[in-house]
């Protein structure tokens, strides 16, 4: 009995100690930052002057109203609320400049992220590339050439044919 006795108080206090290390593991660990959950993406990240982009984002623990975003690149757009995030769409202006654009979110709690967006140019070129000097370069194509040349051969085969065909009828009588 007396054993048992033991093996209870020096249960007890082992599980004191862990309950004592414990707490002071989670009083000495940092809580975590308002806003690292605070993010805007632009998707896609690249788009023709002219082109419709989705934004999405999240004001941390504030998802449920809306935020604003901001760009040079298309002005102001209203994130609404959507499934836990914050969704919008925004046409890119058809004459906005190529570059790179920050895109400004800004949410109702003060928290605040950036992304850039990125306008190409998509400019239709005046002509084809110029890609080599082959047959098909400039002038005759070789679609003509062929054509030319496989006559010629047929012509060829032809008058050999008849021209054997001769000798034979004229070397046996």
């Amino acid at each position: 009995m007396q054993g048992l006795r033991t093996i209870n108080r020096a249960l007890s206090s082992v599980l004191t100690l862990v309950g004592l290390i414990g707490a002071f593991v989670l009083l000495s660990v940092a809580p975590a930052r308002a806003g690292e959950n605070t993010f805007v993406e632009v998707t896609p990240n690249s788009v023709p002057a002219g082109g419709r982009v989705t934004i999405r984002a999240s004001c941390d623990n504030n998802n449920d109203r809306q935020a604003n975003v901001h760009s040079d690149a298309f002005g102001h757009v209203m994130l609404r609320p959507d499934n836990g995030f914050l969704k919008g769409e925004v046409t890119v202006p058809g004459n906005k400049e190529p570059g790179d654009y920050q895109v400004d979110l800004r949410c109702q709690n003060n928290q605040t992220a950036q992304t850039m967006l990125t306008v190409l140019n998509m400019a239709s070129p005046s002509k084809g590339p110029a890609t080599g000097g082959g047959g098909t370069a400039g002038g005759r194509g070789t679609g003509s050439i062929l054509v030319v040349g496989g006559v010629a051969l047929v012509a060829a085969a032809v008058a050999l044919g008849m021209a054997g065909g001769r000798r034979r009828s004229g070397a046996g009588s």
